[in-house]
């Protein structure tokens, strides 16, 4: 099953590239429905080609397995994985980045899911789990625009 969600987003392409890139920014955006722990310090910025794992909790508190993210592209368009754990055995996320002006970017998160016969309530929890995503993108992307011009 396939969840596909838009967004403006208040920020330049760029700008929203270098904040996709960090681990902080997932930490932030996917609060409080999950919870990302890095089971080794494999540092916290993306890159194509690296594989990193996190202990995954829904809501920050029910354990969820250990989720592995394998980066196979990363580019000004977006970014694409691989992802998966011991109850999804199939994640797998696109990211289009569309620049509308300088201040402004069509963001889409698009995600692949194949988890058994749970993959309907897992599927189910995406939907809500990716428009709270969007929703914190833009927050984070609008309090740092108000910092910069305050």
């Amino acid at each position: 099953m396939t969840v596909e969600k838009t967004t403006i987003l208040p920020a330049s392409r760029d700008r929203v590239l270098e904040e996709l890139k960090k681990l902080e920014t997932l930490q932030y955006i996917a609060r409080p429905y999950a919870t990302f722990e890095p089971v080794l310090n494999t540092g916290n910025v993306w890159k194509t080609g690296v594989t990193s794992s996190y202990r995954f909790r829904l809501f920050g508190l029910i354990p969820f397995g250990t989720h592995h993210i394998h980066i196979i592209r990363m580019g000004d368009t977006g970014i694409s994985s691989m992802e998966g754990n011991e109850h999804v055995r199939v994640w797998n996320h696109e990211i289009y980045l569309t620049a509308l002006d300088d201040a402004r970017t069509r963001y889409t998160d698009k995600v692949t899911i194949h988890a058994g016969w749970k993959t309907p309530i897992i599927w189910l929890w995406a939907n809500a789990f990716y428009a709270h995503r969007q929703k914190r993108w833009a927050a984070l992307l609008q309090n740092q625009k108000e910092q910069n011009d305050g």
